[in-house]
């Protein structure tokens, strides 16, 4: 209850700083389109999630309105939960696969890592995964139930004629929880561990690492933090077929520990732009301090100094030439 609004609002706040950031023109590049559409995926799981706080909170004040926002709310939310996972799922694989033919195949990736190309993709994955998740919407639906125990009426939550078909909704959500977290895992690793032993074959060589590297390292990192988030959240959905709402109290608690990692992960990267990539905090520093980048600024003392260099030596020729003729001038006197 108080580490998930935290996470929520830190997360918020940094996907708003990093998306304005990154959609600067200095950051301009087709890793940062994977990383803008990265941001606003982990800003609507993120948005979705205080959503479902404040009607905790709302219904600890008043039960009755609370219970009936909620039930009213969770079929949709349970919805744009998978969804927002399920893309930042995806994109984190478009990123990680860019990055690996920029380190391990990189006469090609003028070609292949191209601005306009990774549009196109963030574009294709918001739409499968979009289209792909649509029937969790429409697996649960709203309740209103006569409780004979207690002589009262009450909201619940209930599985629609949908969510009941056993025949659709097992291949379903072994489906969905394959595309969600099982494949993305398994490229994620394969292609990490690639990365890893180039990135070391350059260390070894005793170079240091360049710039696009660094990027790489940073990414690297940011793909690592995921696996670790996104793999309890597989093993509960995939292996257990363990969901949320029509589970015992156990199994909440749980599941309330895998979505707060996974709530980690999509708060957690505005941080690492920060301190792992010097071109992010020098463009942040301009968008929001307006101050001038040090590169730029050491960059124009050098042409400073390298123009009063100029001049003295142009002035010192021109005075040597000036005294030189001057005596040819005596001599032919």
């Amino acid at each position: 209850m108080i580490i998930y609004p935290i996470l929520c609002i830190i997360g918020i706040t940094g996907n708003t700083l990093a998306l304005i950031v990154l959609s600067h023109r200095n950051m301009c590049t087709s890793t940062n389109v994977y990383l803008s559409a990265l941001a606003v995926s982990d800003t609507i799981k993120l948005l979705n999630d205080l959503l479902y706080f404040i009607m905790l909170l709302i219904s600890m004040g008043d039960v009755t309105a609370g219970t009936k926002m909620l039930v009213n709310v969770y079929p949709y939310a349970h919805y744009i939960f998978n969804m927002s996972v399920c893309i930042t799922a995806w994109l984190t694989v478009s990123v990680a696969i860019e990055r690996y033919i920029s380190v391990c195949h990189p006469t090609q990736a003028k070609q292949l890592c191209t601005i306009p190309r990774a549009r196109i993709i963030c574009v294709l994955v918001f739409f499968f995964v979009i289209t792909l998740t649509l029937p969790s919407a429409f697996i649960y639906r709203p309740l209103y139930i006569y409780d004979v125990e207690q002589n009262v009426s009450c909201h619940d939550i209930g599985l629609t004629e949908l969510g009941s078909n056993n025949t659709f909704m097992v291949p379903y959500q072994w489906i969905q929880n394959s595309l969600r977290s099982i494949i993305p895992l398994i490229v994620l690793i394969f292609v990490n561990v690639r990365i890893i032993n180039e990135l070391r074959k350059e260390r070894v060589k005793g170079k240091k690492l360049s710039s696009r590297n660094k990027i790489t390292l940073m990414l690297t990192i940011i793909i690592v933090i995921f696996v670790v988030c996104i793999t309890p959240d597989a093993i509960m959905s995939t292996f257990f077929g363990l969901g949320y709402y029509e589970e015992t109290s156990l199994v909440k608690g749980i599941r309330e520990i895998t979505d707060s990692l996974l709530a980690f992960n999509s708060a957690i990267n505005f941080l690492l732009y920060c301190l792992l990539n010097k071109m992010f905090r020098n463009t942040f520093l301009v968008v929001f301090c307006g101050r001038q980048p040090a590169r730029i600024a050491n960059g124009s003392k050098r042409s400073v100094r390298y123009d009063s260099s100029f001049k003295r030596k142009s002035t010192k020729l021109k005075n040597s030439y000036n005294r030189s003729s001057k005596r040819s001038k005596d001599s032919k006197m």
